[in-house]
């Protein structure tokens, strides 16, 4: 015999929650923030300065995605930049090119048809970023729009403020949507781990967004403090490594917001080198976000000052 609950909840909801519970269960959530911490600086200590080489330090320029995210962006402003880098890749055909232009969906078409660096991908950020808070519905046109304008990638944020409520089921159902909305081009999910702050919190994102079917986890934004850390990417990269060993399924790492200086890059260089190894050293599967490293890289390369792109 059937009997009706009576206890006020719905008991669907509850199953659909379980059902993301017992996935993230299925990997290692116990960290804690100080172990991270001391691994981390054992591990620069340790590795940083070895791998700080002419030989890395030009690998690091095809991690480069080339960003411009402001308020102040325009069409000219966008187009000088992408001129400039087609001019410094003529100028410098033995370098490795960047992985992308990354801009706001709205000069993907700009980006699309100026760009002339064979390599180079247009990537947008999509989806409401920075703050990821508007309609799912807003989210996935927006993506498609800029697909048909001609992004290669797309880079969403999660929605951090469900994430922390424990809704994990919109948050994988948006990125399950949005990669649709993609229509085979790769997706990037950010983070935000300065606002999810602690490992466990992290992990768990890591984890939700890959089995939601993100081909890479990026750190941060830029827009909130603190962006990207050592500490956060060590997670990420453990995260992207207990994944793959429990399906094959190799998901790229993505550092940005903060990344300014060649010892900066070395570091989640050494962190994605030894966490995940020279299978991930390549630019399908480790980049790194940023507008001032890539002049400081190519002085640290060739000794020429670029300038600002």
């Amino acid at each position: 015999m059937s009997h009706d609950c009576h206890c006020g909840h719905d008991h669907n909801e509850h199953e659909h929650v379980d059902r993301y519970e017992q996935a993230l269960r299925e990997y290692n959530l116990h960290l804690h923030d100080e172990d991270v911490a001391a691994a981390v600086a054992r591990l620069c200590e340790e590795k940083a300065t070895q791998y700080n080489t002419p030989e890395v330090l030009r690998y690091l320029l095809g991690t480069v995605e080339l960003t411009t995210l402001t308020v102040v962006d325009s069409e000219e402003r966008v187009l000088r930049m992408v001129e400039k880098y087609n001019r410094f890749a003529e100028e410098h055909p033995d370098l490795p090119p960047f992985a992308t232009i990354c801009v706001y969906p709205c000069f993907a078409k700009l980006v699309s048809q100026s760009l002339e660096v064979e390599g180079t991908e247009t990537a947008v950020v999509t989806g409401g970023f920075p703050s990821s808070q508007t309609f799912l519905e807003i989210k996935t046109a927006e993506t498609a729009l800029a697909v048909h304008d001609g992004a290669t990638e797309c880079d969403m944020v999660l929605s951090v403020g469900k994430f922390q409520s424990g809704d994990y089921e919109t948050c994988y159902d948006e990125i399950v949507e949005i990669k649709a909305a993609c229509a085979g081009r790769p997706l990037k999910v950010i983070l935000e781990t300065g606002a999810l702050q602690t490992a466990e919190a992290i992990k768990r994102a890591s984890v939700l967004s890959m089995l939601a079917g993100a081909d890479f986890i990026k750190t941060s934004t830029g827009k909130i403090e603190p962006a990207a850390t050592p500490e956060a990417a060590y997670v990420m990269c453990q995260a992207i490594r207990e994944y793959y060993d429990k399906t094959g399924r190799r998901v790229g790492f993505k550092a940005a917001g903060g990344v300014s200086t060649p010892e900066d890059a070395v570091k989640y260089y050494t962190i994605v080198k030894e966490l995940l190894g020279d299978e991930w050293l390549n630019p399908y599967l480790f980049r790194i976000g940023t507008s001032s490293l890539a002049p400081r890289l190519i002085k640290a390369v060739t000794g020429e000052d670029v300038g600002k792109f």
